[in-house]
């Protein structure tokens, strides 16, 4: 991409309820001021639909990334954590890689991350996981409805992300949702 146009390219949330972890993100992608894509799905099984990947940032790089982090799975036997950290120390150090715009979800059956291009993998306490341009919104309308309503974790990320596609220019209401119980 040049230097004058960035990629806003999506917004994706992860949320557990009762033994359930659903992982959803938007269809939108947005260059500039324009939405240039409304139904791209950002989610990904990997290590045979055990894990659960979605991404936010430069589609490019994401895909580069997802290519490693699935390699490191492979070889670790779906240890997502340290397959997480792994990859973190490639991104980190690699001089290819360090350039790389892009954050990585990452769930499975118990475990939820943030994995960053600085070196960062987060386990969010309370195991939601909002990132991308709309992230913070979702995460947001994630805490409300697990507080205030009984409804499964796919439901709470779906509305969530509806709601999210209302505040944030760069999210839209076309949503792919994959769940793991």
């Amino acid at each position: 991409m040049s230097g004058q146009q960035t990629l806003h390219a999506t917004t994706i949330l992860a949320v557990r309820r009762n033994g359930q972890v659903a992982l959803g993100g938007d269809g939108q992608v947005t260059l500039g001021q324009t939405a240039v894509k409304h139904d791209t799905n950002k989610i990904r099984r990997l290590s045979g639909g055990k894990v659960l990947v979605g991404f936010a940032g430069s589609a490019t790089d994401a895909f580069a990334l997802l290519e490693r982090f699935e390699a490191k799975l492979d070889a670790l036997k779906a240890d997502i954590r340290r397959a997480a950290i792994e990859l973190a120390k490639d991104w980190r150090t690699d001089r290819v890689l360090r350039r790389l715009e892009s954050l990585l979800a990452a769930v499975d059956k118990e475990t939820s991350l943030i994995i960053s291009g600085s070196g960062d993998v987060i386990e969010p306490s309370d195991g939601i996981v909002g990132i991308g341009s709309g992230g913070a919104y979702a995460a947001a309308a994630a805490r409300a409805l697990l507080r205030h309503s009984s409804l499964s974790a796919a439901d709470v990320v779906r509305e969530s992300l509806k709601i999210t596609s209302e505040i944030c220019i760069y999210t839209n209401d076309h949503l792919t949702i994959e769940t793991l119980s």
